[in-house]
């Protein structure tokens, strides 16, 4: 059976990837940072039918936290066939009231995490000669969004890591691929007023906001495409295109 470990895999999108893999047969690890109670609160629900996620905490912007989950994977599993870089937060500001360690913050979380989780990996992946690593961005890691510049530029970052780690990471047969999504009805989002929200799904052809499971979806094939890698799979419904 195939193992996936989901960072941020207990809230919005990554809890709808955590269940698309567990529906697909995956032995599933649901990585958590700060909410133990949510956490297990979304190991019961899946447990409720019939899947038995296991949760690890770990800050995925710490290095040593990293490596422990990652020793702890290889412990219980001998190795890891897909990695799911979900992990993220946003601070929304003007560039003037954004504080350092804001910017950090961020950047620690959406950027680090995803090299230190996919560094390790990648140490298992090639010693096994297979695997997946999937990143998710955002459209504004595309596009840039005002009043998230950070936010912006560690999607941005992702992006450009998914596409040169692809390539460094072909010769082992390991595919790098990453899923952008726009504009996806989660707690991220709850900070948008009725009228932004509006304003938002105007611009975006289909109608409608994103479910974490559209985006699922396409981390799923992007985990399972043999063949395609150092891609950047947009989930936004025709927005901003």
């Amino acid at each position: 059976m195939k193992t996936a470990l989901i960072t941020g895999g207990t809230k919005g999108i990554g809890k709808a990837v955590a269940q698309r893999f567990l529906e697909s047969g995956y032995e599933v690890i649901l990585n958590y940072c700060h909410d133990e109670e949510a956490a297990i609160a979304t190991q019961n629900e899946f447990n409720g039918l019939d899947y038995c996620p296991v949760l690890m905490r770990a800050d995925v912007s710490d290095e040593g936290q990293v490596k422990e989950m990652f020793k702890e994977i290889l412990r219980i599993y001998g190795g890891i066939d897909v990695l799911v870089n979900n992990a993220g937060i946003s601070k929304v500001n003007v560039i003037q009231d954004t504080t350092l360690s804001d910017w950090e913050e961020v950047v620690g979380v959406n950027l680090r995490g995803v090299f230190l989780c996919s560094r390790e990996a990648a140490r298992i992946m090639i010693s096994a000669g297979h695997g997946s690593i999937v990143n998710i961005s955002s459209i504004w890691g595309e596009v840039g969004a005002s009043c998230e510049v950070a936010y912006s530029a560690t999607k941005g970052g992702v992006i450009a890591f998914t596409k040169a780690l692809a390539k460094e990471l072909a010769p082992s047969r390991i595919t790098v691929n990453c899923v952008s999504p726009g504009v996806i009805d989660t707690d991220m989002n709850s900070n948008l007023s009725e009228e932004e929200m509006e304003d938002l799904i105007n611009q975006i052809p289909l109608g409608r906001l994103g479910g974490g499971e559209d985006v699922a979806s396409a981390v799923l094939f992007a985990a399972e495409a043999s063949y395609i890698t150092g891609e950047v799979i947009s989930v936004g419904g025709g927005f901003a295109k």
